[in-house]
């Protein structure tokens, strides 16, 4: 991809905006901008949907701001490509069950489910754990086959397995990224991962043509 493409991080009030666009102005591009303008979403060449906290906040968020109409516009009908972190890619998700139903934007069939396991795994699962790849590209072509990338949640996305590109062992297989056409999602903060999260996102714009 061109550093001089148009990169933009959707601004709804809950992501982690400024140390992701500090990761990705770090490898020279440029031409990014924090926004939920709908005209500087409509002119954006790749879309980031960053979030942190709860899922029923996020949802909340994107739904009064329009949001949601407007991505589903770029995503569903442009084909635009987007990256979904943390909550971000759980927003994806059909719905989520963190303190009740609520319902996300359905572009990956699939429900947020709270991590049950046993007493000496902690939860929330936070740090750096190793992630198992099963489809290299385009988002771990840079990337070891058992590198180590840095999560911070309680909930998990419980998906069909053909949308998982890659899991990590935290006692069950959780799902640590999703892609299904253009739409693509961590559930790890690759902003927070150092090199290993460089990797993925110069990946992820290389692969936008």
């Amino acid at each position: 991809m061109s550093l001089k493409k148009n990169i933009v991080i959707i601004d709804y009030g809950v992501g982690n905006t400024y140390s992701v666009s500090n990761a990705i102005k770090y490898l020279g591009y440029n031409k990014l901008v924090i926004s939920d303008d709908e005209n500087v979403i409509k002119n954006a060449d790749v879309l980031i949907l960053p979030g942190v906290g709860a899922f029923e906040e996020a949802a909340n968020n994107l739904r009064s701001r329009s949001l949601d109409v407007i991505l589903n516009e770029e995503v569903l009908n442009k084909k635009k490509p987007i990256l979904g972190i943390c909550v971000g890619m759980q927003l994806m998700a059909t719905l989520s069950e963190e303190n009740g139903i609520h319902y996300g934007l359905n572009w990956i069939e699939g429900r947020v489910k709270k991590l049950q396991l046993p007493k000496e795994f902690a939860i929330p699962h936070v740090g750096w754990n190793d992630v198992s790849i099963n489809h290299v590209e385009p988002l771990f072509s840079r990337n070891s086959k058992d590198s180590n990338f840095y999560f911070d949640h309680s909930y998990y996305l419980d998906c069909d397995s053909n949308y998982v590109s890659a899991y990590c062992d935290y006692h069950i297989k959780v799902t640590a990224a999703v892609q299904k056409e253009n739409i693509f999602g961590v559930q790890f903060h690759p902003e927070k991962s150092q090199t290993n999260g460089l990797k993925l996102f110069r990946d992820f714009f290389n692969s936008i043509k």
